[in-house]
């Protein structure tokens, strides 16, 4: 794992985004295809606005995992990832091969999982775009974290810090809006992805990002699983970096 630093989240945003481009069109090159996973919230917002105005990738060829979604809410709700997604990334690049959402208003979530599970599992993922929450979470794998799970998508429990990240964002009004559960992808199967990219931008991170760069490996600081990857970046600016 490296680590990579920027005056600001712009500056940050642009550089992971452009290294994430050019992995996916790596792949594309190379496999004829490319199979990714994307993240969302407000970490993401500079580095998807940087990979879609990248005019070199060939969208068709490209298979696209969504990394985590509420239960309880639809695709509607203006917290809701799959909207996130459809309008700041899919909306914009056009025709994908394939666009995996999760369901997170599923009739059973269990089934949506496995739902999931059976069309990831067959494929190599070759870039995988991530964040690291406020609470040390990677995707909803909120702390502490089961770094053992085998299926690539689980049912995940939202803790209290993890919820007010989100309000704090401004995605919901109050505590008391905020899902308590996610279908979240599983640390092992973001772990399996061949090139990370981790956005993770603002002052409200900079403990999260301490635990986890500079601490052990544990499940108390989930995305400190990251230390553990051969090609994984971390982008920062001065705030979640102020003290590295």
């Amino acid at each position: 794992m490296k680590t990579k630093t920027f005056d600001d989240p712009l500056l940050m945003g642009i550089a992971a985004g452009s290294i994430a481009a050019g992995k996916i069109k790596s792949a594309i090159d190379k496999y004829s295809k490319a199979n990714i996973i994307l993240a969302t919230g407000a970490s993401q917002f500079h580095t998807l606005n940087e990979l879609i105005r990248y005019d070199k990738i060939d969208w068709s060829k490209v298979t696209v995992f969504h990394l985590d979604e509420y239960i309880g809410i639809s695709d509607k709700h203006p917290a809701s990832f799959r909207l996130y997604l459809k309008q700041r990334f899919l909306d914009k690049v056009g025709k994908v091969k394939d666009f995996h959402f999760i369901n997170g208003n599923a009739a059973n979530p269990l089934e949506e999982c496995e739902r999931l599970n059976r069309l990831i599992k067959p494929l190599d993922i070759h870039v995988a775009l991530v964040g690291i929450g406020e609470n040390g979470h990677l995707a909803f794998n909120d702390p502490p974290a089961d770094f053992n799970i085998e299926n690539p998508y689980l049912i995940a429990d939202l803790d209290e810090k993890c919820r007010m990240q989100q309000v704090g964002e401004g995605w919901f009004k109050g505590l008391a809006d905020v899902p308590i559960q996610a279908i979240s992808m599983s640390i092992k199967q973001i772990m399996k992805s061949k090139s990370i990219i981790c956005s993770v931008p603002d002052e409200r991170k900079a403990q999260a990002v301490k635990d986890c760069v500079q601490g052990v490996v544990s499940n108390l600081h989930p995305a400190s699983i990251l230390q553990n990857h051969a090609d994984c970046t971390i982008y920062l600016d001065k705030g979640s970096a102020k003290f590295l």
